[in-house]
């Protein structure tokens, strides 16, 4: 659809040809993290992706995919009315069962709601360079929205190790523990191999055989109140909320 490539948007670079949307996560003003404009125009893009897109390739920039929460918008609107995780659990919720391929082609550090982007997408390719982690307990906070994602595909125990240890992995300890499906150093030559074969595929089987799988493990639809009622929970503890507006204002890290 033209309107896709004639649309700007404040943070993301959408580009649609032959069926294939690339959807770049772009806010390098504020190390690609996510606030509530990404997620809306996420949302919108994703919509007219259901029926103009066959393939859906989720990127960010070459040193970070995406950081995960943006703490500076977070710590702005402490004194607002809370705000719902939802949005941005329905945009995974949609990667994971939207009528097309998702992939996410990683380059650069994931972080966070971005291991959430990651985690939700049908296909995970990376750079050898890329790093993966969940720095939430950190900051007495937790991946809850992430994890049914993270669950479905890598696994309880190494989703749980990732998320207690807060260390980023390497792409090569990504791809041995199936959150990564390839990886190459040249991640763009990669997806080019990836899109040149899933482009043979047709939408209509895409679409129902997303849908048969997804009831197969419908892990991130069942958990989806828990998750959100869990990230509240976390987010509107005081302690926690001061830990934020301490990093955000000296850069400290909470046990520093």
């Amino acid at each position: 659809m033209d309107i896709l490539n004639t649309t700007t948007y404040e943070t993301l670079q959408v580009k649609l040809k032959d069926e294939i949307c690339f959807i770049q996560i772009y806010r390098p003003e504020e190390n690609n993290t996510i606030n509530e404009r990404l997620i809306e125009e996420f949302k919108t893009v994703l919509e007219i992706c259901e029926t103009a897109a066959k393939i859906v390739v989720v990127e960010g920039l070459p040193e970070v995919f995406c950081f995960g929460a943006d703490f500076k918008a977070i710590n702005e609107n402490t004194s607002n009315q809370e705000e719902t995780p939802e949005p941005l659990y329905d945009v995974w919720l949609q990667l994971a069962t939207g009528s097309f391929v998702s992939i996410a082609h990683v380059r650069g550090k994931a972080n966070a709601g971005g291991v959430g982007f990651v985690a939700a997408c049908d296909i995970v390719l990376c750079e050898e360079k890329a790093v993966f982690s969940l720095s939430e307990l950190l900051f007495g906070l937790m991946p809850a929205c992430v994890l049914p994602f993270l669950v479905r595909r890598m696994g309880f125990a190494k989703a749980n190790y990732l998320t207690m240890m807060t260390q980023p992995v390497s792409a090569k300890l990504a791809l041995e523990w199936g959150l990564a499906d390839a990886c190459e150093e040249n991640s763009k030559n990669l997806l080019r191999k990836h899109l040149l074969r899933l482009h043979r595929l047709n939408k209509a089987g895409v679409a129902r055989y997303k849908k048969y799988m997804n009831k197969l493990d419908s892990l991130p639809e069942k958990a989806k109140a828990d998750a959100i009622a869990a990230n509240i929970e976390v987010f509107s503890d005081e302690e926690n909320v001061n830990k934020i507006k301490r990093f955000v204002t000296t850069g400290q890290f909470p046990w520093e």
